[in-house]
């Protein structure tokens, strides 16, 4: 009586379908992931023990050591409805694509007058632009005072896409204090009390207030 043996079940696993699928599924993370600009400006802010972060939505006025004042808005949305408003207002003749670099690029510090020159830039050939900082003028009025015209302007854009945003002031721990004060007095100004320091954060000194609280918690 002859034997048949029954034809062995296959386990061979198509691993050209497998790399398909890794493929599409690296293409869609690598073309889904959005990348936050390099900041043009380094600042090493003063270290305190507090841990709150930096709130979503917020309008980020950077300090250098220098005392040059960079402007950035995290609200893309918002952040169109400002260029658009700045464009008309101030007469920046600006393009569309010079438009789309504002919203997506990093913090910017120059005047008006030199935006469009800056924006019509490629974005990565911007990092070679030279900047002056935004201009503060010492009557510290919106009208006159070209960073307070950026704060006005980006809170009413802020508002009008539905989220009013905080305002966070970052400055480098060797910036000179009068120039971190005609930022905090530009915001003072024109009725704007409440804001956010950033600052780095340190150990809590042991036998403080601070360090028995938080043994508590």
């Amino acid at each position: 009586m002859s034997k048949h043996k029954l034809p062995r079940k296959s386990t061979h696993i198509d691993m050209t379908a497998m790399c398909d699928v890794a493929f599409l599924l690296l293409t869609f993370f690598m073309l889904a992931t959005k990348f936050k600009p390099d900041e043009p400006v380094v600042v090493k802010t003063p270290s305190s023990i507090s841990s709150i972060p930096q709130p979503e939505n917020s309008i980020l006025l950077t300090v250098d050591p220098q005392g040059k004042v960079y402007f950035d808005y995290d609200n893309k949305k918002a952040k169109r409805l400002l260029i658009d408003k700045v464009n008309e207002t101030k007469q920046l003749n600006l393009t569309e694509e010079e438009k789309s670099s504002f919203v997506n690029g990093a913090s910017f510090g120059l005047p008006f007058s030199q935006m469009k020159q800056y924006l019509a830039i490629p974005p990565m050939e911007q990092k070679q632009f030279t900047f002056t900082g935004i201009p503060i003028d010492t009557s510290y009025m919106a009208a006159t005072n070209e960073l307070g015209y950026w704060v006005e302007s980006a809170r009413y854009a802020g508002q009008e896409e539905g989220h009013p945003p905080r305002i966070c002031i970052k400055c480098d721990a060797a910036t000179a204090y009068p120039k971190v004060k005609d930022v905090i007095k530009t915001l003072t100004k024109n009725n704007i009390d409440r804001f956010n320091l950033l600052t780095s954060l340190e150990a809590i000194p042991e036998g403080t207030q601070a360090w028995e609280d938080s043994r508590k918690n």
